[in-house]
């Protein structure tokens, strides 16, 4: 089975970050749009170096994102907006070595995967999420099945509505062959928007492990 990672977006209040980097998923991630109920305008605490801190940006400038990464110490900075190829060239250029990009895509219930081939040189992985009002957090996912024609060799985050519910389906896609990184929740893991609900993420992420 494949070595799946845990990435846990959209965090808002200190005591909850605190609780769920006690939990150890693979990352953390951190909005930065402020249309955005999970925007992010606080501090975040001292967590484990092993967990990797993720910046989110919808449509921000390069000198944005890169005070927001010097600033809090991102590992990764995801671009949610409608950031072109030429836009990932740049910025890769700009940031340091161990920075990655992940740039997110949104799907319903198809997709042209043949448009991600401009991105393949600059990005590290790409994130599919469901495509619907919100840039992300809209609680249902897209038709998984769209990715059996995915063919790029660029792994990917699989996001968009991923609760306990979906623990059956899951098992079922990580058993194919498509290269996916990790698994990226959100809203269905809340109590209020930017609040997440720890016991259910225990849960997920022990059913994680056995999958």
């Amino acid at each position: 089975m494949k070595n799946i990672q845990l990435k846990i977006c959209g965090m808002k209040h200190l005591d909850n970050i605190e609780k769920l980097a006690a939990l150890s998923p693979d990352y953390l991630g951190f909005i930065f749009y402020e249309k955005s109920a999970r925007n992010f305008d606080s501090q975040i605490p001292s967590i484990s170096e092993d967990i990797k801190k993720v910046g989110v940006f919808v449509d921000a400038s390069i000198a944005y994102i890169l005070d927001k990464v010097t600033q809090y110490n991102f590992k990764v900075v995801q671009l949610h907006g409608q950031e072109s190829a030429a836009f990932c060239n740049a910025l890769h250029k700009e940031l340091d070595y161990d920075v990655a990009i992940w740039k997110v895509f949104s799907i319903k219930d198809t997709f042209d995967f043949k448009q991600l081939t401009p991105y393949e040189a600059f990005v590290d992985c790409f994130l599919f999420d469901t495509k619907g009002k919100q840039k992300g957090g809209n609680g249902y996912t897209f038709d998984w099945s769209v990715l059996n024609t995915y063919t790029s060799s660029i792994p990917f985050i699989l996001s968009g509505g991923i609760g306990l519910e979906e623990i059956t389906d899951l098992k079922e896609i990580l058993n194919t062959n498509l290269p996916i990184k990790a698994i990226d929740v959100n809203s269905k893991f809340e109590i209020e928007p930017g609040l997440k609900n720890i016991p259910d993420l225990v849960t997920f992420k022990q059913s994680l492990l056995t999958l």
